[in-house]
């Protein structure tokens, strides 16, 4: 949990439930996961998952971006809570970014190995979600609202490899990031949903050639 979550569960024995009219919700998920595990070991495929999961936790700590619960193969976090702040879609851009550089420098140590890639569709929403904490045991912060449950469909669109994002993550990102428009793609229970693919950070504000890294003028870009 949070700290603040924490300490406030120990004092009152429970936790006020609270809305943040803006977050940003980042689902990140392996494809082909089921016939990658078919492949291996158990205890090598928790190792490897422990390895990736751990990097992701890392890369989301140093963007303030708060993790929240690992699935399976499935890895959830959310910036802008539990402390409000007005970078969150830019912090989450930044990790997914990162997320996908990292196993694109760890699949061609493993194609040279004639090892299967491990790969990730990464979907981002911005918007506003429901935050708390319920049950008695096993306590766990959670998100919810259809923030929340349109990143996950935006994951489930994306496509291997790539970071997907949603049309108001992409109102908050697009002076500092190079992104394609993907058009309306349709999304199970939503119709159609306006998405952009995220490709890396623009030139002029990149600190290096993939444009994965911020620059100084990067942060005081309006």
């Amino acid at each position: 949990l949070p700290p603040s979550i924490a300490e406030e569960l120990k004092t009152n024995a429970q936790v006020r439930s609270r809305y943040f009219d803006s977050a940003t919700v980042i689902f990140i998920d392996f494809t082909g996961f089921t016939r990658l595990v078919e492949t291996m070991e158990p205890a090598s495929v928790i190792d490897q998952l422990h390895q990736h999961f751990g990097r992701f936790d890392d890369i989301m700590a140093s963007h303030r971006l708060e993790k929240l619960k690992t699935i399976g193969d499935a890895y959830l976090a959310v910036g802008g809570l539990p402390h409000a702040n007005r970078t969150h879609p830019i912090d989450a851009a930044l990790s997914a970014l990162q997320i996908q550089d990292h196993l694109s420098k760890l699949n061609r140590q493993r194609e040279k190995l004639h090892l299967p890639a491990w790969q990730a569709r990464i979907g981002i929403n911005t918007g506003p979600v429901i935050a708390g904490v319920v049950g008695k045991h096993k306590f766990t912060y959670d998100v919810w609202g259809n923030t929340v449950n349109t990143a996950e469909r935006i994951e489930a669109a994306a496509l291997p490899g790539s970071i997907s994002i949603s049309e108001s993550t992409w109102q908050h990102i697009k002076t500092r990031f190079e992104t394609e428009p993907r058009g309306a793609v349709e999304v199970k229970h939503k119709g159609l949903v306006n998405m952009h693919f995220l490709n890396r950070i623009k030139p002029d504000y990149a600190a290096d050639a993939a444009g994965i890294m911020p620059n100084e003028r990067f942060w005081k870009q309006e």
